[in-house]
């Protein structure tokens, strides 16, 4: 069996329902003027990506695009010349501090790095997290049982208050009812 490149082209043109005709005519034919202009652009763009240090993205191209280049351009073809040209803007995220360090009231470790427990209800351990969504962040604090590694409390909340901690510690306790518990978390303190 042939590859497909050594197939006659009336063969290939039947199959594509293209006529011979259109075929010859499209491959004698230059490119687009859309690809002429874009051919230009995009040599625009990777010079201002690279004056960037490569942290320019979509919007400030296109202006730059527009004002010193001159180019009346959207926002939609900046973005798929960028895509293919393979430049990527840098995206800079604040990171969320969730706890605050202090020397001021702080516990003796009981654990001393030693997370193991014989029986359920003897050590807990607690932590808090944060999910970005897209309205804020949503927050997480829960307390695990180390010998069953089962949540045994958690609660979310949209602000980070003790009360957040608090109400986690409280649905631990309601539904285990220990008697004695080491309740262990790291040593930051959480802002009010």
């Amino acid at each position: 069996m042939r590859p497909f490149g050594q197939r006659p082209v009336a063969t290939l043109c039947r199959v594509l329902r293209v006529s011979p005709s259109g075929f010859y005519a499209w491959r004698r034919r230059g490119p687009s003027k859309r690809a002429q202009q874009d051919a230009v652009l995009v040599p625009q763009l990777q010079f201002f990506h690279a004056r960037s240090d490569g942290t320019y993205g979509r919007p400030r191209l296109w202006k730059d695009l527009r004002e010193e280049a001159g180019c009346c351009i959207s926002r939609k073809r900046v973005r798929r010349l960028m895509r293919g040209a393979g430049l990527v803007g840098v995206h800079r995220r604040t990171g969320t501090r969730t706890t605050l360090r202090g020397t001021e009231g702080l516990a003796a470790d009981l654990v001393r790095r030693n997370f193991r427990a014989t029986a359920p209800n003897q050590l807990w351990v607690a932590d808090i997290t944060y999910v970005p969504t897209w309205a804020a962040f949503l927050y997480l604090a829960i307390v695990l049982d180390v010998f069953s590694r089962r949540i045994v409390g958690w609660a979310m909340s949209t602000s980070l208050k003790t009360d957040l901690v608090l109400d986690a510690l409280q649905m631990a306790a309601a539904q285990r009812r220990p008697t004695a518990v080491i309740h262990h978390s790291d040593q930051g303190s959480t802002p009010r």
